[in-house]
C-alpha cells in the first residue's frame, strides 16, 4: 500500500530563483541580464538565477546571494524578495516555480565574471520593451521596477546603487530614474538631512559649472523610510 506521504506520487514543478538587479551606469538605470546557452528560448536574454543546492544553501536567500556573487563578486547592500511567479505556461518543459528577489547594486561592485555564463550585459530598462526574453522575465523585471518605484518614494533605498562617493546631483538623477518623473531638489536635500544616513566629505567636485558637495553613506547604517512621499518637480 502506499503512503499517504509518498512524494513520488506527485508531479515536481520546476523550481528556480531568479535575481532582478538594478544599477546607475551612465546616468542610466540597467539592469543586469544573460544570455541563455541552451533550449528552451536559446539565445535569448534572461534574469541570471539558478536551482537551489542544498549541499551548499540553507534557503533561498542563500542561493540568490550565492548567484549574485557568482555574476558580480559583490553583496548588494539592498537585497529583497519580491515574489513567487508560477504557472502552467510559462516554462515549455512543464510546471514551473521562480522565486524572485530584487537588489541595488554599486557600479563600483559591478565585476561581471564572464566565466560564469556564456555572456553578460547590463541593459538600459528603455530597451526592455523591445527585446526578446526567455519566459515571463520582461513581467517580473516590469514587477520589480514598479516595487522599486514605490520604495524610492518613500525611502533612501536608490543610494545603494550610486558610487561609494556621490554628489546630491547623482542622488536626485538616481531617483528620477528609477520613478520617471522629476523630482524637487529640495525636497531631497530636506530628506536626506532627515534621513542621518550620508557624511558630507572634506571634498567638492565640479558639477555643471559648479562645485558640488560630496556625500557617502555612514558605516553600519540602517535604511531609513518616510512616511511622506517625494515633492515631485
Amino acid at each position: 500500500m502506499t503512503s499517504e506521504h509518498d512524494l513520488t506520487q506527485f508531479h515536481t514543478p520546476l523550481f528556480s530563483v531568479n535575481n532582478v538587479l538594478f544599477t546607475m551606469l551612465q546616468d542610466s538605470l540597467k539592469v543586469l541580464l544573460v544570455k541563455r546557452t541552451s533550449a528552451p528560448f536559446k539565445g535569448r536574454w534572461e534574469l541570471p538565477g539558478g536551482c537551489v543546492d542544498i549541499e551548499l544553501d540553507d534557503n533561498t536567500d542563500m542561493s540568490a546571494l550565492r548567484n549574485i556573487k557568482a555574476l558580480t563578486a559583490a553583496t548588494p547592500q539592498f537585497f529583497e524578495q519580491l515574489q513567487a511567479f508560477s504557472g502552467i505556461n510559462r516554462d515549455p518543459r512543464g510546471f514551473s516555480v521562480s522565486l524572485v528577489y530584487y537588489a541595488l547594486i554599486s557600479p563600483q561592485c559591478i565585476a561581471v565574471k564572464p566565466s560564469a555564463v556564456e555572456e553578460v550585459k547590463w541593459m538600459d530598462l528603455s530597451a526592455i520593451q523591445d527585446l526578446a526574453m526567455a519566459f515571463d522575465h520582461k513581467q517580473i523585471i516590469a514587477t520589480a521596477r514598479s516595487q522599486l518605484q514605490q520604495k524610492a518614494l518613500y525611502s533612501m533605498i536608490p543610494v545603494y546603487c550610486l558610487a561609494d562617493q556621490f554628489t546630491i546631483g547623482q542622488l536626485k538623477a538616481a531617483i528620477e530614474a528609477i520613478i520617471a518623473k522629476p523630482i524637487q531638489r529640495k525636497s531631497l536635500i530636506r530628506r536626506v538631512e532627515a534621513s542621518g544616513m550620508l557624511e558630507a566629505l572634506d571634498e567638492k567636485v565640479k558639477s555643471g559649472g559648479r562645485l558640488a558637495q560630496l556625500y557617502r553613506l555612514k558605516s553600519d547604517t540602517e535604511t531609513v523610510y518616510f512616511e511622506r512621499s517625494l515633492s515631485f518637480g
